[in-house]
């Protein structure tokens, strides 16, 4: 199974392409796509929506995993995500590619077998189940990569597809 995890945001979309094969991960891409942080709000989802298509047809996902928004104190920020967040979906839904969102809660359960894990423990745990020499940087594409392996290991009791 190819799966596509997804870190969504506005100023910085991670994203991580593996493989899986019920038993292995292999990472096939990964990397960010970004947008200054001058550049108009309407071009910056712009640039994520075509961004995103062009990683879509680059690696022809089986499916996608997406993290689902968490919103802390600042609304205004959530609100600019959300927006990210909904032309990144517009894109995979203009592809026919099946979606699944999960909690961060979810994500870190599924990376470390513990809801409360700190960030650098996913990482870590996500750089080891992907045998990489490093970390990915930035943060996102280790999110986005964690978030793939996720969805991995929830694929056989699948209940929070959005398609």
């Amino acid at each position: 199974m190819r799966i596509l995890g997804i870190d969504p945001g506005y100023a910085i979309v991670g994203y991580g392409v593996v493989s899986y094969d019920g038993y292995n991960f292999k990472p096939l891409g990964y990397g960010a796509i970004t947008t200054p942080a001058d550049m108009v709000f309407h071009r910056r989802l712009s640039t994520i929506y075509n961004d995103m298509l062009s990683i879509i047809d680059t690696y022809s996902p089986e499916c996608v995993g997406i993290e689902k928004l968490f919103f802390t104190n600042n609304h205004k920020t959530g609100i600019d995500v959300a927006q990210a967040r909904g032309v990144i979906l517009l894109a995979l839904s203009q592809r026919d590619i099946p979606i699944y969102e999960y909690t961060p809660l979810q994500i870190k359960q599924a990376i470390t077998g513990y809801g409360q894990a700190e960030k650098h423990q996913v990482m870590e745990m996500t750089r080891n189940f992907l045998k990489l020499k490093c970390v990915p940087k930035p943060d996102d594409t280790a999110d986005a990569l964690a978030v793939a392996i996720c969805h991995g290991h929830f694929s056989n009791t699948i209940n929070t597809n959005l398609r």
